[in-house]
Order: C-alpha cells, then sequence, then structure tokens
C-alpha cells in the first residue's frame, strides 16, 4: 500500500515537471517579437516626375509595415501602360496621364473601384542656368537651335508641350528643331548638360535641378489638364497588400510629401 502511494506521488510529481517544461518552452523570451507575417514585394509602375517624392514616401511606407517591400517602375506613362497591357507584372499604376490611365481602366486592368485623381502639376520651359541666350518666353523658342520635349505619343508632358506650342502658333516654326526623349527626366538632363537650349517638363522636375532656370509658366488652359490617377491593377496577386500601399499613398503625410516636391492638390 505504501509503494503504491509513492509510485502515485511519483507520477503526479513528473506531470507537474512535464507541464512546467511545456509552458516554457512555449512561452516567448521577455521582448521577443512576434513572428513577422509573410514577406511581400509590390510593383508600382509611375511616372518618372514622381520618383523624387514616391522614393521618400516608400521609405515611411515600409517602417509601418515591415513585412512588404515596394518596388517602383519609372518611365513615360504611355510606355507603362503598354507594359500593364502586355501582362506586366505590375500592382498599382501612378500615371501622369488621364486618357492612358482610362485606357486601363475600360480594358478591365485596373479595378474601378479602387482608381483615384490624385495631384495635379504645371507645364515650365526651362533652360540651363548659364545660358546666353534671351529665352523668357515660349514664343522664344523660335530662336534656339534645339528644344527637347518628351515624344508625344508615351509621354505625357511631351503631349501637354505639344499642345501649348501648337496654341500659341510656334509648333511650325521649331518642330524640326525638336529632340524627343523618352521621358521628362531625359529632358531635364539634356538642358542640364547643355545639349538642347531649352526644354519643356513639369514644374516638379524643374525644382529639383540645380542646373537650370524656370523660363516660363504654361497657361493653364493651353494644354490638356495635367493630373496623375492611381490605381490597383485588377489581377496584382498581393490585393490585401496592394490596398494598404494605395490608401498608404493618399494618406495626409503622402500629401504632404507630394506638395514638399511642388505637385498641387486637386480641388
Amino acid at each position: 500500500m505504501k509503494k503504491q502511494y509513492l509510485l502515485f506521488l511519483m507520477m503526479i510529481f513528473l506531470l507537474v515537471v512535464a507541464g512546467c517544461s511545456s509552458n516554457e518552452q512555449t512561452k516567448k523570451p521577455e521582448g521577443q517579437k512576434e513572428v513577422s507575417e509573410k514577406k511581400v514585394e509590390l510593383t508600382i509602375s509611375a511616372a518618372a516626375s514622381l520618383q523624387d517624392a514616391l522614393n521618400e514616401i516608400k521609405a515611411n511606407f515600409e517602417m509601418k509595415h515591415s513585412n512588404i517591400k515596394v518596388n517602383y517602375n519609372f518611365g513615360a506613362s504611355g510606355a507603362l501602360a503598354q507594359q500593364i497591357t502586355q501582362g506586366a507584372p505590375v500592382d498599382l499604376f501612378f500615371s501622369a496621364a488621364e486618357d492612358k490611365f482610362e485606357k486601363l481602366v475600360q480594358d478591365g486592368l485596373i479595378d474601378k473601384s479602387r482608381e483615384t485623381n490624385l495631384v495635379g502639376n504645371e507645364l515650365v520651359l526651362v533652360v540651363p542656368k548659364d545660358t546666353k541666350k534671351q529665352i523668357n518666353r515660349f514664343e522664344d523658342l523660335t530662336k534656339t537651335d534645339k528644344i527637347s520635349i518628351g515624344t508625344p505619343e508615351t509621354v505625357p508632358a511631351g503631349q501637354y508641350a505639344k499642345e501649348t506650342l501648337k496654341r500659341l502658333n510656334v509648333w511650325g516654326d521649331i518642330e524640326r528643331n525638336v529632340v524627343y526623349a523618352k521621358d521628362v527626366r531625359q529632358v531635364l538632363t539634356y538642358v542640364e548638360t547643355n545639349n538642347v537650349n531649352a526644354g519643356i517638363v513639369y514644374k516638379t522636375d524643374a525644382l529639383i535641378s540645380q542646373k537650370v532656370n524656370i523660363a516660363a509658366t504654361a497657361m493653364e488652359n493651353f494644354h490638356a489638364p495635367i493630373i496623375y490617377p492611381l490605381g490597383v491593377i485588377k489581377n496584382s496577386p498581393h490585393p490585401k497588400e496592394a490596398q494598404l500601399l494605395y490608401e498608404y499613398l493618399q494618406n495626409d503625410i503622402s500629401m504632404k510629401t507630394y506638395k514638399k516636391y511642388g505637385f498641387k492638390g486637386l480641388e
């Protein structure tokens, strides 16, 4: 009887020890973080003119969402839209032109419930800081040997530039001197390096350069409205994370960043 009692106590002791050991193993050491969510990479195709603002926003977003890595594909909006049409793996599209964007919406490639017109911009004439030529308005471009604009068919800024120059009745006089560029950043580079006498870019591009001066700003009614729409690609493989980024790009912090780089809010 005594042996049976001792055996019973021994079994109870072993069960208690085993339970404590199990609890210690499942308990997280103090200060240890929870296991993070699965890492996800998002790709956003965005107009080249958004580069500086979006790089700053990316840093803030990734600090808040450590499991999401954002990759940018910057370029001309028309070329980016073509890539999306051809099946490029993209999660969001941030365009510098409404027409290129709306075509994707109409084709069912952008989710209609997740699209918005976000910011605006202005079109400016820029010249090298050390230029000797007297270029103070768009009409003075008739005095230049070379002027650069983005390719109108694929670069919205180039399309707006052509519209403005036609409205001012100078396009016919300067067309033969136009040097076309793949995007506005290339136009800016041509002007900075004195490869051309002048260029037409967005105000936001001109503001980031220490090597150019703004000679003139185009009247808003001389070209189509410069509006930047943002949307989520319908077949994004990461819809939840894409939604998080879509919302973050519209929050107050992001809107202040756009304005910091010269973008305008839309009324």
